[in-house]
């Protein structure tokens, strides 16, 4: 065996010696411990024990264990008196520090969870999602929770809540993951839309099978894949896959390039909203629009949320409900008929 790999195994060896030592040393003195700490600041065996809701003789058998794990005496006990040794000084006030640490930690976890929301929330969202929705919303949020620092990563991917260590995400569509709390923010609906500028040139597809001779734009996932558009006919979803004039992997391309009057796309509500208001866009086909996917919001555990995290996803689901992402007034495909009519006259 060469020398790297013996000097690994001795290092795993030792670490695991280390490991057992600790996990023995604790098995046999927490107790001890905790009953001596308890003593030595009530000052008497029977106080401590109530302090501790055990009997007197309880405490006595753990301290001498402890004592004699140490082996060395921490009190001097008399019939009147109960008085620290000088091995018993010491080890109080390097026990102490230890315990006030813990209490500390103990208290500063209890604040996270019930104080004032402190501390770094790590966001996921999806790129669309996030830019348009989520990113404009993070300022006023700030302005409120000024001690909660916001780190907001954008990926198509589903979020690995784990190893990213995230704290909330954003996703659209079914999620279907029992260990995920996913909490539905507004429905997702998907439009077939286009420029007015392209549907007073090439008018706008009356069924599914005139998609084919459009200019159409697709949106790749982030599985390399390209997604397909989703309709529901006669009550059953169907998917479409149309060739493809142009293909983005983000969906503000892919928006971008309608308003240009490339080509018609399936685009979700929450892209299309503005443009539907100030009625750039016209809609297609919406009797085979699909089911409602669903925007969400998720996190991992309901119990023992962080402070921090409870306020956000209630900032979050209140500010993107007030938004009405899916009032698309002003998106209608009959806008457009007459027109197209006296241009191919």
């Amino acid at each position: 065996m060469d020398q790297p790999e013996t000097s690994r195994r001795a290092f795993r060896v030792g670490v695991s010696n280390n490991a057992d030592g600790l996990s023995g040393c604790l098995s046999t003195s927490y107790a001890g411990i905790i009953a001596f700490m308890a003593v030595a600041t009530e000052g008497s065996f029977a106080a401590a024990g109530d302090r501790l809701g055990v009997g007197r003789s309880s405490v006595c058998r753990s301290v001498q264990k402890l004592e004699m794990q140490l082996g060395t005496r921490l009190f001097q006990r008399t019939t009147r008196s109960t008085r620290l040794t000088l091995e018993g000084e010491r080890f109080f006030q390097n026990c102490n520090q230890g315990v006030t640490q813990i209490v500390e930690a103990m208290s500063d976890l209890r604040d996270l969870r019930q104080g004032p929301p402190r501390g770094l929330l790590r966001i996921a969202s999806t790129v669309g999602f996030g830019r348009k929705v989520v990113a404009p919303l993070l300022a006023r949020f700030s302005e409120s929770y000024p001690d909660i620092a916001l780190d907001l990563l954008l990926d198509d991917k589903p979020a690995d809540f784990a190893g990213q260590q995230i704290d909330v995400a954003f996703r659209e569509g079914f999620i279907q993951d029992s260990s995920i709390i996913a909490k539905q923010l507004v429905p997702m609906q998907l439009i077939l839309c286009a420029s007015r500028v392209y549907a007073s040139k090439h008018g706008l597809p009356q069924t599914l099978d005139e998609i084919a001779e459009h200019n159409c734009i697709n949106l790749r996932a982030s599985n390399r894949r390209v997604a397909e558009w989703e309709f529901k006919v006669d009550g059953h979803p169907e998917k479409y896959l149309p060739e493809a004039c142009l293909t983005f992997s983000d969906p503000e391309l892919v928006l971008n390039a309608v308003m240009d009057g490339t080509g018609i796309a399936q685009l979700p509500a929450y892209l299309v909203k503005a443009h539907a208001s100030s009625r750039a866009l016209v809609a297609a086909l919406r009797q085979y629009e699909p089911d409602d996917r669903g925007h969400y919001i998720s996190y991992l555990c309901r119990q023992h949320l962080p402070s921090r995290i409870r306020v956000f996803v209630d900032f979050m689901t209140d500010s993107i409900r007030a938004l009405d992402l899916n009032d698309l007034t002003g998106l209608d495909e009959r806008a457009m008929p007459a027109r197209i009519e006296r241009l191919a006259a």
